[in-house]
């Protein structure tokens, strides 16, 4: 089915500011409520939330399969489950009612009342039930720059990174919604090498620049996911925020990696874009070498051009770009990992979330974690009021935003953004 909603040439009736990222063709899901709504499915056009329960209840969805009740309700999960070939049709249908040059909606002052709410009037919620949560260790820029400096730095990378997409089974528990402060978290630390662990708050907070994609409803346990097949089990895509206590990570990782340095909070953009709209900023990915076994090959382009970057932002202070990434950085492309992921036979469900892993690109301004931003603590960052950084310090907001944009098209993600608060 063709995804006539990523016409470049579409305008939309509905004004969108320039540099939004959310204009006609993006069309991205998410979960909000106001004052007067329960919660619902909704859309984003430029600064306004488009009501999809309001539009099903007024008829603007017949022939479509869904029902009121796929979009009445707290999570987009029963809409997901409807597949990639129904949520497709929607998004068009979506494109359809936003045209210029259509007026079924347009010409209904009071249907577009209805169902056009400005963003600033509403709450966003978290957008799907997540069942699971993988993580996955796929930049080898940032892989190779964490063996350097804890291990061998002529072999940096172990011996399995560049034949499996190495990544471990996380917590859905915490994963939390953009706004949502966290407390820092506290476990065990080894702050002096030459004596006993100590129980404190987390001394070295660190954020992880990645990306995360959400899945529909996969194949039985036992049957396997081809890379071939992977873009259509993969409903779309949010900026993700994995929180690291790297003090705590250096004294319990060996032997089965990390536990209480990550499960304490992950944080998620509130808007999910499909990766039918992300369909236009498609490129080649970095060239793997050794030649991967089998079931990792694929054909055509499957990664992304994504532009990423993180600021900090101290308490009562201006923001400071720490970072400029890019998703195209990804050795590993989300194809291979959800095959990986699948090769033994392992079930993935409607709504289940697979983080990238951190996003570091080849320079040291593109690294995606304070860690290798400021080098182990020893190249601190400097803030715009001044102070320095090594770490994440209590107060401070750490912000993401990507996009991606081309041909005048900019398709975009809005921002995950959390603020720290003294541990408990």
């Amino acid at each position: 089915m063709e995804i006539t909603a990523n016409n470049p040439n579409l305008k939309s009736w509905i004004e969108v500011p320039k540099n939004s990222d959310f204009p006609i063709q993006n069309i991205p899901f998410g979960i909000f409520k106001t004052n007067q709504l329960t919660p619902r499915v909704g859309s984003r056009i430029g600064d306004f939330v488009i009501d999809l329960q309001s539009l099903s209840v007024l008829g603007y969805f017949e022939n479509l399969p869904f029902e009121l009740s796929d979009f009445a309700t707290n999570s987009l999960n029963p809409m997901m489950a409807k597949g990639k070939k129904g949520t497709r049709e929607l998004r068009n249908r979506i494109s359809k009612l936003l045209d210029a040059n259509l007026t079924d909606l347009q010409k209904n002052e009071h249907h577009v009342q209805q169902v056009l709410i400005p963003v600033d009037q509403v709450e966003m919620l978290m957008p799907v039930q997540i069942g699971d949560y993988t993580d996955f260790y796929s930049s080898r820029e940032h892989a190779t720059n964490v063996g350097m400096m804890f291990r061998d730095p002529a072999n940096a990378l172990l011996p399995n990174w560049l034949w499996i997409p190495v990544g471990y089974h996380g917590r859905s528990s915490s994963v939390i919604l953009s706004g949502q402060a966290i407390h820092r978290p506290k476990g065990q630390i080894k702050p002096d090498p030459n004596a006993d662990p100590i129980y404190a708050p987390c001394r070295n907070l660190d954020f992880e620049l990645e990306t995360a994609f959400i899945t529909y409803e996969g194949k039985p346990l036992g049957d396997s996911i081809t890379t071939e097949e992977a873009e259509d089990f993969i409903f779309g895509k949010v900026l993700f925020n994995d929180w690291s206590a790297r003090d705590i990570q250096t004294w319990e990782y060996v032997p089965l990696g990390p536990f209480l340095a990550k499960n304490f909070a992950s944080s998620i953009s509130p808007w999910i874009v499909t990766l039918d709209a992300l369909q236009p900023f498609k490129v080649q990915g970095p060239t793997q070498v050794p030649e991967v076994l089998s079931y990792l090959k694929y054909e055509g382009q499957k990664s992304y051009d994504i532009a990423l970057e993180v600021l900090i932002q101290p308490e009562g202070q201006k923001e400071t770009v720490v970072s400029k990434s890019n998703f195209k950085y990804m050795y590993w492309n989300m194809a291979q990992q959800l095959a990986h992921h699948t090769v033994n036979g392992c079930n993935v469900r409607c709504g289940d979330m697979m983080g990238s892993g951190t996003i570091s690109g080849p320079t040291e301004d593109s690294y995606g974690s304070m860690l290798e931003l400021a080098w182990k603590g020893t190249k601190p960052l400097k803030m715009k009021d001044g102070s320095e950084r090594k770490f994440i310090q209590d107060h401070d907001t750490v912000i993401m935003r990507g996009y991606c944009e081309q041909n005048g098209v900019r398709v975009g993600f809005g921002e995950v953004s959390t603020k720290v608060l003294p541990a408990k």
